[in-house]
Parts: C-alpha cells; sequence; structure tokens
C-alpha cells in the first residue's frame, strides 16, 4: 500500500477595488514591499483582523502574487483566511476593507472580531 502525500492549496484573492486602492497606497509608500493581513487575538467573536505595510519580510510570511500586489500572510495564520476574499468597500463617507472569509463560523454583532471554528 502507498500513501499519497496531499499538500493543501492555501487561496488569498482581493476584488478589483482592494487591488485598485492597495496599488494606490504602494505608490506613496516607497519602501513598502506589500500588504500583510495578519489575525489576532480580539473581540467577544475571538479573532480580528489587521492590515500593515510590510517593509521587511519575516521568515514565515508566505507571499499571495495577486495582480500585482503582494499580499503577505504569517504561516501560523494561513488555516484561519484560507479561502479569504478582501474587498474595498465604500459606505457613505467611510472607506474600508471587507473580508469575506469561509471559514468564519461566527461575527460579533459589531463586526469587529469573528470565530473559526
Amino acid at each position: 500500500m502507498t500513501a499519497e502525500v496531499f499538500t493543501p492549496t492555501v487561496a488569498v484573492t482581493m476584488t478589483p477595488n482592494a487591488v485598485r486602492h492597495v496599488r494606490k497606497q504602494l505608490e506613496k509608500k516607497p519602501d513598502a514591499k506589500g500588504i500583510r493581513l495578519a489575525i489576532r487575538k480580539s473581540g467577544c467573536s475571538g479573532f480580528k483582523y489587521e492590515t500593515q505595510w510590510v517593509e521587511d519580510v519575516a521568515a514565515d510570511d508566505k507571499v499571495f502574487h495577486i495582480d500585482g500586489v503582494d499580499v503577505f500572510v504569517k504561516e501560523e495564520h494561513l488555516p484561519l483566511v484560507n479561502g479569504i476574499e478582501i474587498d474595498f468597500v465604500t459606505e457613505g463617507v467611510n472607506s474600508m476593507f471587507q473580508f469575506r472569509n469561509p471559514n468564519a463560523t461566527a461575527e460579533c454583532g459589531c463586526g469587529e472580531s469573528f470565530t473559526v471554528a
């Protein structure tokens, strides 16, 4: 009997609006190599998304090349963001990133935090 090695594919995608926004911001930040999607424990549901401009790439960073934008994710966060779509939306006078995560099983009422089962 032989065993087949299975390497899971991790996906992170961005909408055209998000790509356009990040490109514009990177033009203003010549030292930035891309954007980091980070996760930290927070809020009533467990985790919170954070975005940061990346100037120094860490050894445990995985990079996703999306239409000319590099998105960096720490290896330990990959299971929490696999399949996520990053969007950039405007609601009224507010503009923000919006994250559509198929792994999120719950979100708090204010949208600050999420849970992954």
